[in-house]
């Protein structure tokens, strides 16, 4: 069965603001025009939601919102078919050490489109991608943190100049340590299209300030 089509809801260009947690996070992003949202279902992550979370946001979410993409972290089948029932949503992110093979098997079982993100340090790891060609829809190149409890979501960045001449054939995303004032140079250097935040557009660790989203969302754009 092929994971069903999200590219109706797909804006050409933008950001994805990752660890939204509330109504009114998700109804700002929706305001102001972000192309994805990420809900964190990691344990370990300030910004974990939890079932009963996840399942407010399902209710509130509308179908010209943005879509909505549900991060784990080398997840059991059990607990994607809980997420799935839960939050239901357009898309999985696995950011552990999922290979491809079971990149593929997931986007089967859960009839969902995913995205799977590389923590990059150097050439090496970007040459992974050409690996997951075929088993996933998505590709997510982010900085590795050193920090196997915390995979994503730390601010740090990695060298950019690493993905000039990127030639990959599926959409992809850049992340790690984008701000609204280093956005110009990110995209100039990888000719991204997408960009996905967490920690910059937050007042506190796992609190989202809206006028950072904003600003994000605009220079993304």
């Amino acid at each position: 069965m092929e994971p069903y089509d999200i590219s109706a809801q797909l804006k050409p260009s933008g950001a994805k603001i990752c660890g939204i947690r509330s109504v009114a996070d998700y109804q700002h992003c929706t305001k102001v025009g972000a192309a994805f949202i990420g809900m964190v279902f990691f344990e370990k992550s300030p910004r974990h939601l939890s079932f009963q979370e996840a399942e407010v946001l399902k209710e509130v979410a509308t179908s010209d919102g943005p879509i909505r993409v549900a991060l784990v972290v080398d997840a059991t089948d059990a607990y994607l078919a809980d997420i799935c029932h839960y939050a239901n949503p357009d898309m999985i992110q696995l950011h552990g050490n999922e290979t491809p093979q079971r990149c593929a098997d997931i986007r089967r079982n859960m009839n969902r489109p995913v995205m799977k993100a590389l923590r990059i340090k150097d050439s090496d790891d970007v040459a992974q991608a050409a690996s997951y060609l075929g088993y996933v829809d998505w590709l997510l190149f982010d900085a590795d943190s050193g920090n196997p409890d915390m995979p994503g979501g730390t601010g740090h960045h990695f060298n950019w100049q690493l993905l000039a001449g990127l030639d990959i054939t599926i959409p992809w995303m850049l992340a790690g340590g984008l701000k609204p004032d280093n956005l110009a140079q990110a995209k100039a250097q990888t000719q991204a299209c997408y960009f996905d935040v967490s920690s910059a557009v937050e007042a506190e660790k796992g609190v989202k300030d809206h006028a950072l989203i904003s600003a994000f969302v605009k220079a993304a754009q």
